[in-house]
């Protein structure tokens, strides 16, 4: 690692020296944290285009799809990624190198995209739908290594107080081409064609290919990476966890009641496609807003959760569910032009309070545990979301049957719950 890149690393995080003996010293902490924040910005990067609430509905829409595909793009993208993870945290900890089950997910996830790029150029209606709603599926699956892997390499290679500055100027990169991404949308006009989309998804594609030679030279903790074998079932460790571990069950609960921020914006884009705006119209509109909460809020909040994560969550949930509260008074009084205004703006803002919730909820994670445990904590909690994200998605999309504004509410509701529950989280982060 040359004296520039650690003067860059420098210059990007805020270094405790204190912390980074245990890391490997300096120079490789400072190799890791760079390589992790490249593979990291360019994840984030492809996934501002394969994204279930905004590219890929417009995309099915172009292709003709049935509108029920189009209704299965979220709980396929987010639950997918998810439920499997306790049944694969075996096989994880049997790998003696974490990284590598990071490349193998991000190699899947790159191949799965470019199948969806070639559904986008040569298939249409309902079997490119199906095409491309398997491909998601394949997508989350790989999705799920990565997700279980990442925290526990950077657990190993980065120390506290570091983490989530990484993650969060990942994020601010991501945003970043998201914006870019939106402003070509807009310039191309309101009829996107699905070939148009189909060469953003096969630009996104490279983006994973890209990350696996950046991680390759992630270099873990010798000491740090013997694989291990749980002692019970998947499921036996996942209740144990669950019953047993009074901290871990809080924040799974917490996190849960948080899914404010993650559900509300489709109503939103719903409700704004009632506006004077088309559908099609206001697809680079929600990007380039979905990307300036990105940029805006990475860095921030990356620093803000290096020094208490907890604060962010609990900040976060209430910020969130008293924006919705408001934006739908507004909606309510307003006429149909403004609306749309005000729509777009609150889905920017709520996307921005996203942005730090998920980068407080990496980080206290990532905090609360050390070695195999994080891996067991990262794999249990997504799992039990992955359940969790579709039983409030199939209450919240029941309640909308009543309209858009009675499941925002009840999602606010949600929100206020998880603010007041999480003030009894434990602080786990090294600026508490």
């Amino acid at each position: 690692m040359s004296n520039d890149a650690v003067a860059l690393y420098h210059r990007l995080v805020t270094e405790d020296a204190e912390g980074e003996s245990g890391h490997g010293g300096p120079e490789r902490v400072a190799g890791n944290g760079l390589r992790l924040l490249a593979a990291n910005a360019l994840q984030s990067a492809g996934d501002q285009v394969v994204n279930a609430k905004t590219v890929l509905p417009w995309l099915l829409h172009g292709l003709g799809a049935p509108a029920a595909l189009v209704g299965l793009l979220v709980p396929i993208r987010e639950s997918g990624s998810m439920l499997p993870q306790a049944a694969l945290t075996p096989w994880v900890l049997a790998r003696p190198r974490r990284t590598r089950v990071w490349m193998l997910g991000a190699t899947g996830q790159g191949v799965a995209t470019l199948a969806m790029a070639a559904a986008a150029a040569f298939l249409e209606g309902a079997l490119a739908g199906v095409v491309i709603l398997t491909a998601l599926a394949a997508f989350a699956l790989s999705r799920a290594l990565c997700s279980m892997s990442s925290k526990d390499v950077q657990g190993r290679t980065v120390p506290k107080g570091q983490r989530g500055q990484i993650t969060g100027m990942s994020t601010a990169v991501s945003g970043v081409v998201a914006v870019a991404i939106g402003l070509g949308l807009r310039a191309i006009g309101p009829d996107v064609a699905p070939t148009v989309l189909a060469l953003f998804l096969a630009g996104a594609a490279l983006t994973w290919f890209a990350g696996v030679a950046v991680y390759a030279g992630v270099r873990e903790p010798s000491d740090d990476g013997a694989a291990s074998t749980p002692d019970e079932s998947w499921w036996r460790d996942a209740w144990s966890l669950l019953s047993t571990d009074a901290h871990f069950r809080r924040f799974v609960t917490v996190r849960a009641l948080l899914l404010v921020s993650a559900l509300a914006p489709p109503f939103l884009v719903t409700l704004s496609a009632r506006s004077d705006r088309g559908l099609l119209s206001g697809l680079g509109a929600f990007v380039i807003a979905q990307g300036l909460a990105s940029v805006l809020g990475g860095r921030v909040f990356g620093r803000l959760a290096d020094r208490s994560s907890r604060s962010v969550l609990v900040v976060g949930a209430a910020a969130a569910s008293v924006v919705i509260l408001v934006v739908v008074l507004i909606v309510s009084v307003v006429e149909t032009g403004t609306a749309g205004w005000v729509l777009t703006v609150g889905y920017f803002v709520i996307s921005l309070i996203h942005v730090g919730v998920r980068v407080a909820r990496k980080a206290y994670v990532v905090d609360m545990a050390e070695g195999d445990q994080r891996t067991r904590y990262v794999a249990v909690a997504n799992s039990s979301m992955g359940v969790i994200l579709l039983v409030t998605g199939a209450v919240s999309a029941g309640i909308a049957t009543f309209g858009e504004v009675a499941a925002l509410v009840f999602l606010a509701v949600l929100g206020l719950a998880g603010a007041l529950v999480g003030r009894t989280l434990p602080e786990v982060s090294k600026g508490a």
